[in-house]
């Protein structure tokens, strides 16, 4: 298995609840993390909601990636937020 096959795709009854729509590997190695770009369904509403993202890390050891932290970013306005934040502070500099 390599970061490359790791998904945050997520079945439950017959529907995919989890819906993976892109990923960036951030970094590979020990640890590994990945922003992923999700939607996820909603019942109510019989259709996938908005966009939200999500940093996972993974730790590799005997071959295995195991997650073992996350940080969800729920929405488009959070996300922009973060980005507009980060530019900031490059900016700084």
């Amino acid at each position: 298995m390599t970061p490359d096959d790791l998904s945050i795709d997520y079945e439950e009854g017959g529907i995919l609840t989890t819906k993976q729509l892109d990923k960036t590997i951030l970094s590979k190695g020990a640890w590994t993390t990945i922003l992923f770009r999700y939607q996820n369904w909603s019942d109510a509403e019989q259709a996938y909601g908005e966009d939200k993202f999500t940093i996972r890390r993974y730790q590799k050891r005997n071959g295995e990636y195991t997650p073992r932290s996350k940080f969800n970013i729920t929405n488009v306005k959070q996300a922009k937020m973060i980005v507009e934040t980060l530019n900031g502070w490059f900016d700084e500099k």
